[in-house]
């Protein structure tokens, strides 16, 4: 090897002199040698650079957007629920339990032909309010006046007119309205005095707060049979030779039994006692049914029958029901069935499971006269039935009609102290019949009302995730309001105004329960939409917290070696 090449190796413990190397030591410095600095340094427990956060950053981010995405997890599966008001929803079905519906009643009695034996109107007043209550008794049925009500009494004598306070301050009767009348010739016809009545109190009453609805019973005085007489309008009468007492007896009988009950013994609802449709409409469907379409086939007016007999039926029932008329005629082959003759009936009757298709309302087989000859042009022309069938017909409907109401067809009341004849009309419903009809269905209404919106309330808060659309909020207040003016129109005695009212309070309750969303199967529980969505979410988001757990916590121990050997470093 040439000589230039060689190096020679430096003595030991000399420094180097290798160019851009310095090894230098200051004075007063010592240096440690290398297996010192090995043996003082442990790995496990410290490091000499600082941990980075690229991984945990990574991490994190990860999980923050699971986080974030959470909000819109939840908003894509939010339900919408329009505010109820639930506080009022079932503060009404408790106070409809609690506080049933009171209808105000004003009565009074007129006294005429008696002389000189009744002269105090308040304490006649008084005999005949404690028999009402007597009559009255424990009858809590709703739709019932029961003892809300006043009497003011009118004493016609030869001396003049006396008036009770209560008369004077409530209603007023004009006193001699009917002291010109003959009372032995005009009042035995029925119809007259109904009339003379009705235009003598309705001319002559100012009550104050009784809305117009007051029912007065005039009593006259005579040698004859005593007779006693509900009209059509909120009347009665009762002539014949009566004393006080029996008076005092005949009326309170009549003011309860017959103006307050209708004619019946007891003035309870028992269940859904009208037909009456939720939504508050019904239907009168009248058909005529021609058997055996080849022969004898008839027709009918009844457009005619609908303008004269029904129409007035229908305007009369407007604030109980929203009645519609149709008629339709049907032709049919011979029955398949016949009926028979049943002796105990002495007429011939059908078996109901012959008749499965009707469901209620009525049936009259109407045999023409005539129809029975052998006349074959008569046999094949086309028969219309006459006018007076046809009402002949309606009245048998309407009587059906009644029942279904609630009300006897009969046109008598046997009472304990004596028959009291009832006047029909020819709308097929006295006024009074019609207030108490207007009172039942306000009371029946109002307490379905409440038990709709009750069940509404009860069922919305037991499945949060209902949908309950901005259409159910309206109704549901609708009907509250209209349930609550009903309430307060009843306590003033405006039954058609509250009849009116509860049937919109009732229909919109029914509409609000039965609306087509709730009835969806949108509205499932939250433990089912948590069961939906965690086979997908839950795996996923669990690794995710583990990793990010695990991250963390390997980055604050890195972090500890590292101030660990920083604060080696300051200490040494």
């Amino acid at each position: 090897m040439p000589e230039s090449s060689r190096r020679e190796k430096p003595p030991s413990g000399s420094p180097t002199n290798d160019p851009g190397e310095t090894t230098g030591i200051s004075a007063g410095e010592s240096q440690s040698s290398p297996e010192n600095q090995s043996e003082s340094f442990d790995s496990s427990k410290m490091r000499k650079t600082k941990p980075g956060i690229k991984r945990l950053s990574l991490t994190l981010s990860v999980l923050f957007s699971f986080i974030l995405g959470f909000p819109f997890l939840l908003k894509s599966v939010e339900i919408y629920r329009s505010p109820l008001p639930f506080k009022y929803m079932d503060s009404l079905s408790s106070v409809i339990e609690s506080e049933p519906l009171l209808f105000p009643c004003q009565f009074q009695a007129v006294f005429l032909g008696f002389r000189d034996e009744l002269n105090d109107a308040d304490k006649l007043g008084i005999s005949i309010v404690e028999r009402m209550r007597e009559v009255v008794g424990n009858d809590q049925a709703c739709g019932s006046c029961r003892s809300n009500f006043t009497v003011s009494i009118s004493l016609e004598t030869e001396k003049g007119c006396v008036q009770s306070n209560n008369g004077k301050i409530g209603c007023s009767w004009q006193c001699e309205l009917l002291k010109d009348n003959d009372f032995d010739a005009k009042w035995k016809d029925d119809e007259y005095v109904d009339g003379l009545l009705e235009n003598a109190v309705s001319g002559s009453q100012k009550c104050a707060g009784s809305k117009g609805k007051v029912y007065s019973v005039v009593v006259v005085k005579n040698d004859e049979e005593v007779r006693a007489v509900a009209g059509k309008h909120r009347h009665g009468w009762i002539i014949g030779k009566v004393s006080e007492a029996e008076a005092v007896e005949r009326i309170a009988e009549i003011f309860v039994r017959v103006f307050m009950n209708g004619g019946k013994d007891e003035g309870s609802i028992h269940g859904e006692f009208m037909p009456v449709g939720a939504d508050g409409r019904v239907v009168l469907s009248f058909s005529l049914l021609n058997s055996n379409p080849h022969d004898w086939i008839y027709d009918w007016d009844f457009q005619r029958v609908n303008e004269i007999q029904l129409t007035p039926i229908v305007e009369a029932l407007a604030p109980i029901a929203n009645i519609s008329v149709e008629s339709q005629i049907l032709y049919h082959t011979p029955k398949s069935f016949s009926s028979y003759w049943d002796y105990q009936r002495d007429a011939y009757i059908y078996d109901s499971k012959d008749l499965p298709f009707f469901m209620w309302g009525g049936v009259i087989v109407w045999n023409p006269s005539g129809c029975s000859g052998h006349s074959e042009t008569l046999r094949e022309a086309r028969h219309t039935i006459s006018f007076k069938d046809l009402e002949n017909i309606v009245d048998v409907f309407m009587g059906q009609l009644r029942q279904l109401f609630g009300l006897k067809s009969e046109s008598l009341y046997a009472g304990s102290s004596g028959i009291v004849n009832l006047l029909a009309s020819e709308r097929g419903f006295t006024e009074w019949e019609l207030d108490l009809l207007a009172r039942q269905h306000t009371c029946f209404n109002l307490q379905s009302c409440a038990t709709t919106l009750g069940s509404l309330s009860r069922l919305v808060q037991s499945l949060p995730r209902m949908i309950i659309k901005d259409e159910i909020g309206k109704q549901v207040q609708y009907s509250l309001h209209a349930a609550n003016f009903a309430r307060s129109n009843a306590t003033l005695g405006a039954y058609d105004d509250s009849a009116v009212l509860s049937r919109q309070a009732r229909s919109l309750a029914e509409d609000a329960f039965f609306h087509p969303s709730i009835m969806s199967v949108s509205y499932y529980s939250f433990e089912h939409c948590f069961a939906v969505y965690s086979p997908f979410f839950l795996p996923v988001a669990l690794h995710v917290l583990l990793a990010a757990f695990k991250e963390w916590k390997r980055y604050k121990q890195e972090k500890l070696k590292y101030l660990t050997w920083k604060a080696k470093e300051v200490a040494s």
